[in-house]
């Protein structure tokens, strides 16, 4: 199985893209500065871009996941546990360790709330909505209270795996479905039917479905510096024409698979001392906001960035090592059904 990619540094910087996207966010109530809201004319924070990024791996990699499993429901099950685990044990951090250290209070009342581990529950079979804990604000602010803000994408994920496998089971994870998909993904990026779990399931379909369609043209040349360039210039006028979102699923999708696959990039050993991304991604946002209640609101938006990515990289290195790592699917039925020169990134 070919391991030349740089899907793990791609992952990375999308995790690390969110939390500095959200440090202006946290730290100002405003997402007014940040940078790829000032270079679209308001169009998109660099933060969803982090987002759309782990979409459109994700897209690539479960599809190769799918076909790589002999057992669709071992399929399930490995996407669970890639999830749930890491989740969980984000949960009780924060209702355990964050709650008790930033609520107004008195921790016997906290503890004795039924909200608290309401808190647990709901998040944990994503139901992400519930997302306060009693007497946590962490700043006076419309979202100062706001737990782990992050976890909205996290179900839109998961239906987007029992997509891909129910599509798998009925034989229709094609290139042409897959297209097919992309187009509907891009039609709801223009109408926007973001806010409720499935109207965001539909706004990031796009992206999930550049990443299949990526996987099953992997074998026909996909990679190449001329479609890059042109998705590039696609890319940068879709700016002036108030389509950079939509424009992002497809040209984005491009490049950001051309970066990943490209052979005559080194491939830089992102994980090397784990997959910090999902810890990073889920982690980074409840230590932002401890961090500002820390600093009474002190700190400028950089500061936020910087402290918590110097306490969310150890944090996330725990959670890969003490439960992510340690709860991966490890099976021996795997199929080996694709080519060497097909550029598949290892998968757990």
């Amino acid at each position: 199985m070919e391991r030349h990619n740089n899907f793990d540094l791609l992952r990375l910087l999308a995790a690390l893209s969110v939390i500095f996207s959200h440090a202006f966010l946290l730290a100002e109530n405003s997402q007014d500065r940040d940078p790829l809201m000032l270079l679209t004319g308001g169009q998109t924070i660099l933060g969803l871009v982090g987002v759309f990024t782990f979409f459109i791996i994700s897209g690539y990699l479960i599809s190769q996941s799918y076909e790589n499993t002999a057992s669709p429901l071992v399929f399930l099950a490995k996407r669970a546990l890639r999830i749930f685990p890491g989740l969980i044990l984000c949960l009780v951090v924060c209702v355990f360790v964050i709650g008790p250290l930033t609520t107004q209070l008195p921790l016997s009342e906290y503890f004795s709330r039924s909200e608290t581990y309401l808190f647990l529950l709901h998040n944990a079979v994503l139901d992400v909505d519930y997302n306060r804990l009693p007497g946590v604000v962490f700043w006076p602010g419309n979202i100062g209270g706001i737990v782990n803000g992050p976890l909205w994408s996290l179900p839109s994920e998961a239906l987007l795996y029992l997509m891909l496998f129910g599509l798998g089971i009925c034989r229709f994870a094609t290139l042409w479905v897959g297209a097919a998909l992309l187009g509907v993904g891009v039609a709801c990026l223009w109408f926007d039917p973001a806010g409720d779990r499935f109207g965001s399931t539909l706004w990031l379909l796009g992206f999930f479905a550049a990443g299949m369609c990526g996987y099953r043209l992997r074998a026909r040349r996909l990679i190449a510096g001329h479609w890059a360039l042109l998705a590039l210039i696609g890319l940068v006028l879709s700016v002036p024409a108030r389509m950079f979102v939509p424009a992002f699923a497809v040209c984005g999708g491009y490049l950001v698979l051309y970066l990943a696959l490209n052979r005559r990039l080194a491939a830089v050993p992102a994980a090397r001392f784990g997959d910090l991304s999902y810890g990073l991604y889920i982690y980074g946002w409840p230590i932002e906001q401890t961090v500002i209640w820390a600093s009474g609101g002190s700190l400028p938006w950089w500061g936020v960035f910087l402290l918590a990515v110097a306490i969310a990289v150890p944090v996330a290195f725990v959670s890969w090592h003490a439960i992510e790592k340690r709860c991966r699917w490890r099976s021996r039925d795997a199929k080996q059904t694709m080519p060497a020169s097909a550029g598949v990134p290892r998968m757990g």
